[in-house]
C-alpha cells in the first residue's frame, strides 16, 4: 500500500462560458463542497456572485455556531483549497427543465481590499439582504473555476420527459 499524498492543482482555470455564466446568474444558491484532512466531504448551500469569471461567496451574518473564522469550511479550505460548486435547476412538474453546472476548482480567502470592494458591491446588488450586512469584516471566499461540468436535460441525447 502507498501512501497518498493530495496533489496540487497547476494554477489553471477554466473559462465560464456566455450560457454557463447566465445559469449561474438565473439562480439564487449552490452547494459547496470541501473536504477535511481525513478526506470526509462537508457540503453546505451558499450565496455566490460572478464577477470576471470568478465566484465569489460571503461568510455572513446568519447565526453560526461560533466564530465564522473557524467554520468547517473555511477550516477545510485551509486544509485542501479543492472545491466543488453545484448550481442547480429544478422544477418539480417539469423534469426537461432539469439542469445542473458543477464548478470544481480552487478556494481562497480574499484578503485584496479592491477585490474585496467589487465582490461585496457584486453580493450585494445581487442580494439585498446583504446590503445591510457588515459584511467587511467576515471572511469572503473566491472560487477560481479549473473545470466546468454541465448538464441539462434538453441537449441530453436520447432522453425524453417522463410521458413524453
Amino acid at each position: 500500500m502507498t501512501d497518498r499524498q493530495p496533489q496540487a492543482t497547476p494554477a489553471t482555470s477554466a473559462a465560464i462560458s456566455p450560457e454557463q455564466a447566465a445559469f449561474l446568474h438565473r439562480q439564487r444558491s449552490g452547494r459547496l463542497a470541501t473536504v477535511d484532512p481525513h478526506g470526509q466531504p462537508h457540503v453546505v448551500p451558499i450565496c455566490y456572485a460572478l464577477v470576471d469569471g470568478i465566484l465569489y461567496t460571503p461568510i455572513d451574518e446568519k447565526p453560526k455556531s461560533g466564530d465564522p473564522r473557524e467554520l468547517r469550511r473555511i477550516r477545510n479550505i485551509l486544509a485542501n483549497p479543492h472545491v466543488c460548486l453545484v448550481v442547480d435547476h429544478y422544477e418539480d412538474e417539469d423534469w426537461s427543465q432539469l439542469a445542473w453546472l458543477q464548478v470544481r476548482g480552487l478556494a481562497t480567502l480574499v484578503e485584496a481590499p479592491d477585490e474585496r470592494a467589487r465582490a461585496l458591491a457584486a453580493l450585494r446588488a445581487r442580494y439585498r439582504q446583504y446590503q445591510t450586512m457588515a459584511l467587511e469584516g467576515l471572511p469572503l471566499l473566491r472560487i477560481t473555476p479549473a473545470r466546468l461540468v454541465a448538464w441539462n436535460w434538453a441537449t441530453t441525447p436520447g432522453t425524453a420527459p417522463a410521458g413524453g
